[in-house]
C-alpha cells in the first residue's frame, strides 16, 4: 500500500466509517511494538502465568469427600429400543390415562425381551425410539425399570461434527486452533474447576484460576504468541478482574442467597457444604470470560490495523477510530447478551406471565433477579473492556515509543 492510499484509508476510517477491519493476526503488529514495552508486556504475561500455575497447584482436587453416591444412581443406564406404545388406564389411578412403553433392554436379565414401563401422558415416545432405562433388584427379587433418558449420541456426534467443519473451512488452522482451545477449557473445567469446587475449596478463588488458565489456553492457541495476543490477554484480565468486584458488590447489596433451582436446592439438601453466593459469582465470572474475549480481540485487532496504516500519527488518532469501532461491537454484543438469558429463562418467564406477577414483582423475584445481576455485571464489564483494550494496544503499538 502507498503512502497515499495508506493515508486514504486511515482518513475513511477517522472519519468514522465503521467496516470490518481485515486483520492479518494479532502477532502480526509485534514490529510496531518498541523492544522495551514488549519485555515489559511479556514479564506480566509470564507474573500472570505462574501465579495461575501456583493457583491451580494450590486448589487442585484431592478427590475429598467425593466418590459417593448420594443420590443413589450407582447403576449405570441401560440402552434399550421402543417397539410400541399404548394408551391404558394408569395403574394406580384408573380414571386415569398413561402410555403403557413396550422396550427391548439391549443388557440386563431381560435383554432381547419385551417389558414395559408405564408414564404419563406428556412424555413423549414414538415405536424405534432410542432410550435408556435404569434396572433395580427389589428385596423379593423383582426387576423394576424405569425411565431414564432418550438417547442422544448419534445427533449431537453429527451436530459437533458439522460445527468442527465449519469452523475449520472458515477459519483454517486458526479454527483448529480455536477448537483445540476450547477442548482444553472444557477440560479445565471438568478435571480441575468442578472438582475443586466440590473439593471445599472457595468458588470464587477457582473460577478465578479457572478463567485465567482458559485465557491463556484460548487466546494463545487460537491467536498465536505474538504481542498482540498477550495485550489481548492482559485486557482481558483487567476487564475480568472489574466484572468479577462489580458481581461481588451487588451480589451482596442485592442479598442473593445463590437458591435459585432445584440443582442448587439439591446440592444444599445433600449437606456437600458449598457457598452459593460464591457459586453464582464463579458462574458469571466464567460466563463473562468467553464475550470478553470476543471483545478484546476484536479492538486489539483494530488497532494493529489502524496502526499499521498509520505508523507515524500520534497514539490519540488511533484510539478514536478503534472506539468508534468497538462502540459498534458493543451494542450488538450487549443485546445479544441480553436476549441469550431471556432466552434461558423463557419458561419461567412465562411461568411468571401467566400467573399474572407484574415486572417489577418479577425481576426481583431471586431467580429472576440472579440473572438481571449477572446480565446487567457482564454487560458493564463489556463495555469497560473496550477502552481498557483499545488503550492498552494504542500504547503497546506505537513505534513512536521509547527503544531499549
Amino acid at each position: 500500500m502507498s503512502e497515499v492510499e495508506a493515508g486514504s484509508h486511515a482518513h475513511d476510517e477517522d472519519d468514522g466509517a465503521h467496516g470490518h477491519v481485515h486483520s492479518h493476526g494479532l502477532g502480526d503488529a509485534a514490529a510496531a511494538t518498541s523492544p522495551r514495552i514488549a519485555r515489559i508486556l511479556w514479564i506480566a504475561v509470564a507474573v500472570c502465568g505462574v501465579l495461575t500455575l501456583v493457583g491451580m497447584a494450590v486448589l487442585w482436587p484431592d478427590g475429598g469427600g467425593r466418590g459417593s453416591d448420594p443420590l443413589g444412581l450407582e447403576a449405570d443406564p441401560v440402552e434399550a429400543r421402543v417397539e410400541s406404545v399404548t394408551e391404558v388406564p394408569c395403574s394406580y389411578d384408573p380414571l386415569l390415562l398413561c402410555r403403557l412403553v413396550g422396550f427391548e433392554p439391549e443388557e440386563g436379565p431381560d435383554a432381547g425381551q419385551l417389558v414395559a414401563i408405564e408414564v404419563g401422558l406428556d412424555t413423549r415416545f414414538s415405536p424405534g425410539d432410542g432410550i435408556t432405562v435404569l434396572i433395580d433388584e427389589l428385596p423379593d427379587g423383582t426387576v423394576v425399570y424405569s425411565f431414564y433418558e432418550f438417547q442422544r449420541d448419534r445427533p449431537m456426534l453429527l451436530l459437533g461434527l458439522l460445527f468442527v467443519t465449519a469452523v475449520v473451512l472458515l477459519g483454517r488452522w486458526r479454527g483448529v486452533g480455536a477448537l483445540a482451545g476450547l477442548v482444553l477449557s472444557l477440560l479445565v473445567i471438568v478435571s480441575f474447576a468442578l472438582p475443586s469446587i466440590l473439593d471445599g475449596n472457595n468458588a470464587f478463588t477457582v473460577a478465578i484460576v479457572t478463567a485465567s488458565a482458559i485465557a491463556f489456553v484460548a487466546l494463545f492457541l487460537a491467536h498465536g504468541r505474538g504481542v498482540g495476543t498477550a495485550v489481548a490477554l492482559l485486557a482481558t484480565f483487567a476487564s475480568l478482574l472489574l466484572t468479577t468486584a462489580l458481581g461481588w458488590a451487588f451480589i451482596v447489596a442485592t442479598d442473593l442467597t445463590g437458591y435459585t433451582d432445584d440443582s442448587s436446592l439439591l446440592l444444599a439438601g445433600l449437606g456437600v457444604g458449598l457457598d452459593a453466593r460464591g457459586i453464582v459469582l464463579a458462574g458469571l465470572v466464567i460466563g463473562s470470560l468467553g464475550v470478553l474475549d470476543d471483545v478484546v480481540v476484536t479492538q486489539v485487532s483494530a488497532v494493529a490495523e489502524l496502526r499499521r496504516a498509520r505508523p507515524d500519527v500520534p497514539v490519540g488518532h488511533i484510539v478514536r477510530p478503534a472506539l468508534r469501532i468497538g462502540r459498534d461491537h458493543i451494542s450488538s454484543t450487549v443485546n445479544t447478551l441480553f436476549l441469550a438469558y431471556a432466552g434461558a429463562s423463557l419458561p419461567l418467564l412465562l411461568l411468571f406471565t401467566e400467573a399474572g406477577e407484574g415486572v417489577g414483582s418479577v425481576i426481583t423475584r431471586e431467580v429472576v433477579a440472579v440473572e438481571v445481576v449477572r446480565a446487567l455485571v457482564g454487560s458493564i464489564g463489556l463495555v469497560a473492556s473496550v477502552p481498557i483494550a483499545t488503550y492498552l494496544a494504542a500504547h503497546v503499538f506505537n513505534p513512536g515509543a521509547e527503544p531499549a
